[in-house]
């Protein structure tokens, strides 16, 4: 299963350890929305292309 995590503002280390631990096993990436210069024309390809998409505040 490929997992996609859209990470809103910054992770905390809870945060990152949540990621981690869904994520272990599966073919996962994050796509960081606070980041400055956000493409997000990548990000609905990213959205289509994976099979779970989890929002992180």
């Amino acid at each position: 299963m490929k997992i996609l995590h859209l990470i809103k503002s910054r992770p905390d280390d809870i945060t990152n350890k949540l990621v981690e631990l869904i994520s272990q096993g599966e073919e996962a990436a994050v796509f960081r929305l606070y980041e400055q210069g956000a493409d997000y024309g990548a990000l609905l390809d990213l959205v289509f292309s994976h099979d779970r998409v989890i929002s992180w505040w």
